[in-house]
């Protein structure tokens, strides 16, 4: 294995002893390659951008290295971080590169699971080429609490695929003009709903799994000015129940919810997306890198061809209203510190391929969404889809979660007590004084200081 050493990483901005670690270093060099027959694999939850990885991998990398095949292994969503840990507990991977929300770095670093890969960082890849949150979130850790990337930290990824949500509105319902508020667009979505019934209001994840609804609840928190937690004091309790997160809850329970259709408090991803496509909302939220679908007409009841769908649908930025925030999504690539040394070797010279230039406005051409900012404002990028413009110009404006070791906790926390509010099940105002209770205990119970992420 290519492990020659284990390390404990410099501190990042304020991050104590949050940033004791043990993941093995990769090599500065890339070792020498097999010319053998080699698959390298990969472990990612089932959506569309994981098939076009798969194609666009099998396509282009073949092209430089024909004795590898690329395989992308898939696992339903809410699966995904249980599939990859239980293996990691395990120290057996059946596969070489995990992609990890950048809120599972911190849980695969202080276990060492995946390769530290700052040395081959510094010697292959360009680190001024990306922008610096987007880098910092995908890769680094500890996170500095500016979000942004720290010289001195330690990175553990490379950027796979950015995201964010976009809105989804009807042009054909309520004019081709989008809500610039988010009091505006719920008073849209309020009056477009009254005029076409059997259409719903508004469309957004609600589901209890993966991040689905703790996402709904943190972007709704960040537009009306409220914060998940003070990193510095790891302080949740009191922060993320404040003035403003009681407000967020309110608009999301009771002014959002009562607009969408019944039935849906457990959509997702692909929920949503139906809901679009068979003309059943007027505006709708989603990651922008599972939208591509919205516009095929085999897939959709708005139109016959893609230029009648576009006629009827837009894609905007999310609106503001005390705040202009939105969520950071996407994912980073990870090497498994369990995987042979070939196939290490292949992992890193596929990273330092599909980092360059050229490659990430290909991967932006078909359908993927980069990090690299040469690329991502490339027309390569732009052009191929409606919804990409509205990723560049979210950049600015992202905002991450809590990027520790516990997240997976945390989120599960979260997750449950906004799907019940939302449901019903339990009283805003208490769903969000027992989310912060329960997160401050876990945070609690860690030991740890310092944190990480906004």
């Amino acid at each position: 294995m290519l492990l020659v050493a284990t390390t404990v990483a410099a501190c990042g901005d304020g991050q104590d002893d949050g940033a004791k670690v043990s993941a093995p270093k990769a090599p500065a060099t890339i070792p020498e390659l097999t010319k053998d027959p080699l698959t390298l694999s990969f472990i990612w939850f089932d959506w569309p951008p994981a098939h076009a990885l798969e194609a666009f991998a099998n396509a282009e990398y073949k092209k430089e290295r024909p004795n590898a095949t690329i395989k992308v292994n898939t696992v339903p969503n809410a699966n995904w971080h249980d599939a990859m840990f239980t293996q990691f507990a395990a120290r057996k991977t059946d596969f070489d590169i995990a992609i990890l929300d950048s809120q599972h770095i911190g849980e695969a670093v202080t276990n060492g699971n995946i390769l530290d890969l700052t040395d081959f960082v510094k010697s292959n890849i360009d680190v001024n080429a990306y922008n610096p949150y987007l880098l910092a979130a995908y890769g680094q850790f500890p996170q500095a609490e500016t979000g942004k990337r720290d010289e001195n930290a330690s990175l553990y990824g490379l950027p796979l695929l950015g995201d964010t949500w976009t809105m989804i509105y009807r042009k054909d319902l309520i004019g081709d003009k989008p809500p610039q508020t988010w009091d505006e667009m719920i008073s849209v979505a309020g009056k477009c709903q009254a005029e076409n019934p059997g259409v719903s209001g508004l469309a957004f994840h609600q589901a209890n799994g993966s991040d689905a609804a703790a996402v709904t609840y943190n972007t709704v928190n960040g537009v009306y000015g409220g914060n998940l937690w003070d990193p510095k004091t790891r302080k949740i309790q009191g922060v993320l129940n404040d003035a403003a997160g009681h407000e967020a809850m309110d608009v999301l329970v009771n002014k959002m919810k009562p607009l969408t259709a019944k039935g849906s408090g457990n959509w997702f991803i692909d929920e949503v997306n139906a809901a679009v496509a068979q003309g059943k909302a007027c505006i709708a939220f989603n990651w922008i890198a599972a939208s591509g679908g919205l516009l095929d007409p085999k897939q959709s009841t708005l139109g016959t061809t893609r230029e009648q769908i576009l006629d009827k649908l837009g894609f905007a930025t999310l609106p503001s209203q005390k705040t202009n925030l939105v969520p950071l999504g996407g994912m980073g690539m990870h090497v498994s510190a369990y995987s042979s040394t070939a196939n290490q070797a292949e992992a890193l010279n596929f990273m330092k391929w599909f980092e360059r230039a050229d490659i990430q406005k290909k991967w932006a051409a078909a359908g993927g969404v980069p990090a690299r900012t040469d690329a991502l404002e490339s027309p390569e990028f732009l052009n191929a889809g409606p919804f990409n413009q509205v990723y560049a110009d979210s950049v600015p404006r992202m905002r991450d979660m809590w990027n520790v070791p516990e997240y997976a906790r945390l989120v599960d926390i979260e997750n449950t007590n906004v799907n019940a509010a939302l449901n019903g099940a339990k009283k805003p105002k208490d769903a969000l004084d027992d989310i912060a209770k329960e997160q401050q205990s876990v945070l609690d119970s860690s030991g740890r200081k310092g944190g990480g992420g906004l």
